[in-house]
């Protein structure tokens, strides 16, 4: 008689698994996380940051607008582009950036503007916001050459002023003697990054 009780309710809790089992089945078939998703993403940090609390305040004369900088195809992709050689391209095994570069380096030029900088730096898309300053350019690199085991940032900049016309200035930061990693990659590329946004926050500060 014990037997038999205790075999009826392994039975139903068996009766009530079956269930559960069979929606994780079909949840799994209907999600998908990419066949080989990368260990880790890549990103650019500034090496200094405005601390909370902190601001600025100004007219639109005074303030600087910061837009996403132009890119070639090559670099309007979240992959690491390997410079080959003068005629051939390809991509770093497993360094995927966690957006687009120029969005990337955007985002870093404006915080360290805004560090260095007494200056009021906008850098979102709102059509509202209209100061008379305003930097664009063109980042012509951000990668990887084999040739000389260089990581490579450059950054055409056009500092256009309403009332003072346009200047361009182009910035660069080259790094050697990197292994063509993502691990050794990755942290270079973020350390030339920020090189070249302290050249440009002199530049405008």
């Amino acid at each position: 008689m014990i037997a038999t009780g205790l075999q009826g309710k392994a039975m139903r809790a068996t009766v009530r698994t079956f269930p559960a089992l069979a929606a994780l089945a079909a949840l799994a078939g209907c999600v998908s996380f990419g066949s080989e998703p990368p260990e880790s993403l890549l990103t650019l940090t500034p090496t200094a940051e405005a601390p909370a609390g902190s601001g600025a305040a100004g007219h639109a004369a005074g303030s600087l607008a910061i837009l996403v900088p132009d890119a070639p195809a090559r670099l309007d992709v979240v992959r690491v582009p390997v410079q080959v050689s003068d005629a051939s391209l390809a991509y770093l095994k497993d360094a995927v950036w966690v957006d687009k570069p120029a969005r990337l380096f955007r985002t870093l030029l404006a915080e360290t503007i805004r560090t260095r900088t007494a200056r009021v730096v906008i850098d979102s898309d709102d059509p509202a916001l209209t100061p008379k300053t305003q930097l664009r350019g063109v980042l012509r690199d951000f990668g990887y050459d084999a040739s000389t085991s260089s990581v490579i940032v450059r950054f055409d900049a056009i500092r256009d002023t309403s009332d003072q016309g346009i200047e361009t200035r182009r910035f660069e930061s080259i790094i050697p003697g990197i292994a063509p990693e993502a691990a050794e990659v990755g942290p270079a590329l973020n350390r030339a990054a920020n090189d070249v946004a302290g050249q440009v926050a002199d530049w405008v500060g």
